[in-house]
């Protein structure tokens, strides 16, 4: 079912679309998604039958990471074939296993391939490592992402305290087109930066590239 964007996900997106289904094998301890009851993981192929218009930026993935090691190219093959038969959308594939992009973006794979218009994205919470997640560590993302030429973005949700400087620098390999950033929602106790560092990742960010900040970031950028 392709539904509408909602809540706080990304004001610039219209519509979500999940064909991968179920507990999500990142199993991130922050995810909004543990607040309902999670099937295993599977592909629902009565999705494949979903018109998804046009003119549409659709998040696809949005409810459980469409490109975990978990799932077999033949699955995400039949995703993008999809996705290919509505070309005037614009598709945001968001993962915390990018690697898995490459795949798709190489002329020694299957020939569904990317739709015509996409986003690639990934989320790099911090540069340190936390242990709050089961997907491949941050600077794994990192290193994957750099060798995409496509349009990219980086969400920055929840951050988690980081050192500026690394963050910084790793955000410029990647070369996003934008970054978006927001704070915990889900009340998760987790370890957050001040505000200061906050704003002082905002600011070096907007050196080059556009910032997009979520509303639940106020909380942060208020604490020193």
């Amino acid at each position: 079912m392709l539904n509408k964007s909602k809540g706080q996900m990304y004001p610039w997106v219209s519509h979500t679309w999940n064909i991968i289904k179920g507990k999500c094998p990142h199993d991130c301890y922050y995810c909004y998604m543990h607040k309902y009851p999670q099937p295993e993981l599977h592909f629902d192929a009565r999705e494949l039958k979903t018109n998804l218009g046009e003119g549409n930026t659709i998040f696809v993935g949005s409810s459980c990471d469409a490109w975990a090691d978990a799932l077999t190219d033949k699955l995400i093959n039949d995703m993008l074939e999809q996705c290919r038969l509505y070309p005037k959308n614009t598709y945001l594939f968001q993962s915390k296993n990018p690697a898995r992009f490459g795949y798709w973006l190489s002329d020694m794979y299957w020939n569904a391939k990317m739709p015509p218009s996409y986003i690639l994205g990934t989320t790099i919470e911090s540069n340190r490592d936390y242990g709050v997640s089961k997907a491949p560590l941050a600077v794994k993302r990192v290193e994957s992402m750099v060798l995409y030429e496509s349009r990219k973005m980086v969400s920055i949700e929840p951050v988690l305290d980081f050192d500026v400087d690394v963050m910084v620098e790793w955000i410029k390999d990647i070369k996003p087109e934008f970054v978006s950033i927001g704070a915990d929602s889900q009340n998760n106790h987790l370890p957050e930066p001040s505000g200061d560092k906050v704003k002082a990742l905002v600011e070096n960010l907007k050196g080059f590239t556009e910032v997009k900040i979520k509303g639940n970031l106020k909380r942060l950028l208020g604490k020193e």
